[in-house]
């Protein structure tokens, strides 16, 4: 029985690689190629989709493609496989779902439309129990 090149083992690199090497990559990579209000939000403990969550503005369509090109880029350096995704053709949000770094890459006027920034900062207030 062959294996194929695609199949993921226990000794696999993605099981290697650290969270905190993963956000090291993203925020160097938006840093260095002018990514604007790079914002980086842990999630530990707020969420179990990942442990971090990094948000960016890119000043327009192509620099906002052209920034995540660059994060998956880095991404792949540390050894991580196979982050998705979504959004590249129109480039006005990008999402990259490294696994336990979310990644979301923005144009001005969308990232204020949508606000995540103060979504996944605000704190949920533990709710009153009634008995």
């Amino acid at each position: 029985m062959q294996i194929s090149s695609e199949t993921q083992s226990v000794t696999d690199p993605v099981s290697a690689v650290m969270p905190q090497d993963l956000l090291e990559s993203v925020v160097k990579n938006l840093d260095d190629n002018k990514a604007e209000d790079i914002v980086s939000i842990d999630l530990s403990g707020k969420s179990a989709i990942a442990d971090h969550m990094v948000i960016a503005n890119g000043r327009s369509q192509r620099q906002v493609a052209a920034l995540a090109d660059y994060v998956l880029k880095g991404i792949k350096e540390t050894g991580f496989k196979g982050a998705s995704v979504q959004g590249l053709e129109q480039a006005d949000w990008v999402l990259i779902d490294a696994g336990d770094v979310i990644v979301h890459i923005f144009r001005p006027e969308v990232r204020n439309f949508y606000n995540l920034d103060k979504l996944w900062t605000t704190d949920i207030e533990e709710p009153e129990t009634v008995n």
